[in-house]
């Protein structure tokens, strides 16, 4: 099986990490273990490296080239979601606190690039978007069975897009005869929708915020991320450091706000002279502002762009 994944920011992650070679890190979105791997060959005996993801394939093709790594380190590849970090931790034995968590929120390559998965409005594939192939929710389910009104909602607060009302309705006219199977289809409706005089001039795809929303509301990826982030900073040892790459403004916000509040929790008017509520700050801020790859890493991975890269250190 072929998993190929170019890990975005990678030497940035691996600096924000600070990694010990006796220390203890969590990969939570493992994918084809590009950060993973790096993080590994960093750890020495008494080192433990552990990886979380939901695709079956992407813990298959980790377990693969990790093992292939030469360390004396030991390394545990769990299924699962990691806003179920603490659950699945204790079910590998994992009692330890950690030194470091990274949580890279993007689609890897591999799932965009097999056309099956129906993440990608490039090619002409089955609406999927599952990012665990387990689950029976897919994209086909919401393009057929949500209302317009549902799906106008998605659209609108998940993909950020201006024509989401009528993308809505063409979608709801479209399936009354027959339903909306593939992604083609999809393309298709909303080249529809978006008058061709009012679509972005900066080149990109019509129907990117569309799949971006419907791939965000498959896999409820944004209601359950602020919980997630404080439980994974009650995970860190002192001292220890969580990263976090975002792809998208909706995902960078939470992850900006979260940490902001974790580093000055402190809900008293302005105008008291000294803190009266006894919430104490959690983290201290790393990265005041976003990292973002450089000009090298982009004319090598062009899906990088949107990165952002933002870091806390648990005090």
């Amino acid at each position: 099986m072929s998993f190929h994944h170019l890990p975005v920011l990678l030497n940035e992650c691996l600096d924000g990490l600070a990694i010990k070679p006796t220390g203890v890190y969590l990969d939570c979105t493992l994918g084809g273990a590009g950060h993973s791997s790096e993080i590994l060959k960093r750890l020495g005996p008494g080192g433990l490296l552990v990886g979380i993801d939901r695709d079956a394939d992407a813990i298959e093709a980790a377990r693969l080239r990790l093992s292939s790594i030469g360390t004396q380190a030991r390394f545990c590849c769990l299924r699962g979601n990691f806003h179920d970090a603490p659950a699945l931790l204790e079910s590998a034995g994992t009692d330890r606190s950690l030194d470091g968590i990274l949580v890279d929120l993007g689609v890897s390559s591999h799932q965009l690039d097999v056309r099956e998965r129906g993440f990608s409005y490039h090619d002409d594939a089955p609406l999927d978007m599952r990012m665990d192939q387990g689950q029976a929710f897919s994209a086909r389910d919401i393009v057929n069975t949500w209302s317009e009104d549902e799906l106008n909602r998605i659209l609108r607060d998940y993909g950020e897009e201006k024509w989401a009302r009528q993308i809505a309705r063409v979608i709801c006219d479209r399936r009354k005869a027959g339903p909306i199977e593939t992604t083609g289809q999809l393309v298709s409706i909303v080249d529809a929708a978006i008058p061709k005089k009012f679509r972005a001039g900066d080149g990109s795809h019509p129907a990117r915020r569309t799949f971006q929303a419907l791939r965000i509301a498959v896999n409820d990826e944004l209601d359950p991320l602020e919980p997630a982030l404080r439980t994974l900073v009650g995970l860190l040892s002192p001292g220890g450091r969580l990263c976090v790459i975002t792809f998208h403004s909706l995902e960078d916000r939470i992850v900006k706000n979260t940490f902001r509040n974790l580093a000055n929790p402190c809900t008293c008017p302005k105008s008291f002279p000294v803190c009266v509520c006894g919430k104490k700050p959690l983290v201290k801020l790393i990265t005041r502002k976003p990292v973002t790859a450089s000009a090298e890493e982009l004319e090598q991975n062009p899906r990088a762009r949107s990165a952002s890269l933002r870091i806390v250190e648990k005090l």
